[in-house]
């Protein structure tokens, strides 16, 4: 039997390779898979053309996925560089990677991205298009935003952020409800304004039927963007946000309709406070679809330490029901980040992730942790070095300050409580001094 879409595979009871490999994954029955998959709850981006994938799924029941951010822009464009980000993303074991490129040779750093990446790719067609087309906003009519969607498609990009929610009349709402800090999202910044200096609807919304003819032929994924997403604690969960989830929510339905795969994309900034109930929020506004996060940040005052503050609301926000945390760095706000900032950035959202996991009872999270505590108990340090999320800092560390015995380490030496709780329990004497 035929099937168009990962979606239309399993409305009709198909199990597909990419279903099988993420079954095994997540330790979750294949049928379970299909079946969250067919309501909606579940997505695997698995473009059609991007025969490097390894596939993993997003949404209900499912490990927390995080993503990373790169790409060439006109201020940092080495081309080579953020290959070697991508490398490194990758062996970081980072489940995406979106392509934010905006700038020269855009199609061959994705396609070289596409061809060389396991992991899954999303890009911003919006971003592309002034590079593309290398004329101002205010030219590029609806049909090129459209074209470049599908160039990305045709390339292999497994998933794409799509400014649909801000409308002529999402815009209206926000132009009457004054924000702090307006709107913060580039894609949605652009948006807005070719929506207001030309007068027209904005495209991907009055041509949504023809952008989903486009993903339904390649297979991908449409991340629904939020443009109206808060940038300071001061805006969040204002009437801009609910307005444009609540069109999201129906843009959600449209799409469904196509067997087209969605997650919806949220905050952004947002007192600790707030972050359950809009996890809560969009899952009944959007109907279950799985929701895409920006951190949420929880203060507004750590520029250089970032990744901590959407560290912090990350772990919140899975935890309470968000199924993908795209990574801050400490570089957010203040510049591109380099390969350091990125690893920062990267193992921020990791600890992030896993901790809501366990929250939320996901096969295996738990046992990791127990892992570890038995090799601390054994004082097992390769086993220690082998299971952290990141080893190789973990053994820098402990290499830096030897103890003076091999089963302690510099900070407690032979006042350690693993070592000497074990040897009284074997029967042995201990020495403090």
């Amino acid at each position: 039997m035929k099937y168009t879409t990962q979606m239309d595979a399993a409305r009709k009871g198909i199990t597909t390779p990419q279903m099988e490999a993420v079954s095994r994954k997540e330790m979750i029955s294949v049928e379970e898979i299909r079946r969250l998959m067919a309501e909606g709850k579940i997505i695997i981006p698995a473009n059609k053309n991007h025969k490097s994938l390894e596939p993993e799924g997003v949404g209900q029941g499912l490990r927390t996925k995080i993503n990373v951010n790169l790409g060439i822009s006109k201020d940092c464009c080495d081309f080579e560089l953020e290959l070697e980000k991508v490398k490194k993303a990758i062996a970081l074991k980072a489940e995406a990677i979106m392509d934010l490129s905006s700038y020269g040779k855009t199609q061959q750093f994705r396609q070289s991205l596409v061809e060389m990446s396991s992991a899954m790719i999303g890009t911003v067609p919006v971003y592309d298009a002034v590079g593309f087309y290398d004329k101002e906003l205010s030219k590029i009519t609806a049909r090129e935003f459209l074209d470049v969607a599908e160039k990305h498609a045709k390339d292999g990009v497994d998933f794409m952020t799509i400014h649909a929610g801000i409308n002529r009349a999402t815009a209206e709402r926000f132009k009457k409800n004054k924000r702090l800090t307006n709107i913060v999202s580039r894609g949605g910044s652009l948006i807005f304004a070719w929506m207001e200096i030309t007068g027209n609807e904005n495209p991907f919304f009055e041509y949504y039927d023809e952008l989903l003819d486009i993903f339904e032929q390649y297979d991908v994924t449409i991340s629904l963007g939020d443009a109206c997403r808060p940038g300071s604690i001061n805006d969040s969960t204002d009437a801009s946000q609910v307005e444009e989830l609540i069109v999201l929510g129906e843009l959600t339905k449209r799409a469904w309709d196509r067997n087209v795969q969605v997650m919806v994309e949220g905050p952004g900034h947002m007192a600790i406070n707030e972050i359950a109930a809009n996890m809560i929020m969009e899952k009944r506004l959007c109907h279950g679809a799985p929701f895409y996060v920006l951190g949420p940040l929880v203060t507004d005052v750590a520029p250089g330490y970032d990744h901590i503050t959407s560290a912090i609301g990350g772990a919140i926000a899975a935890a309470n029901g968000a199924d993908f945390l795209c990574y801050v760095t400490p570089a957010e706000h203040l510049r591109l980040p380099d390969l350091e900032d990125m690893k920062e950035g990267i193992i921020a959202s990791k600890i992030a992730a896993h901790a809501a996991d366990i929250a939320k009872g996901i096969k295996g999270a738990r046992e990791w942790d127990f892992k570890m505590s038995d090799a601390r108990m054994r004082l097992d340090w390769e086993g220690m070095f082998g299971l952290a999320i990141d080893g190789e800092k973990a053994r820098r560390y402990r290499e830096s300050s030897k103890p003076e015995f091999e089963d302690s380490c510099s900070m407690c030496g032979k006042m350690c409580a693993m070592r000497n709780v074990n040897k009284v329990l074997k029967g042995e004497s201990i020495s403090i001094l």
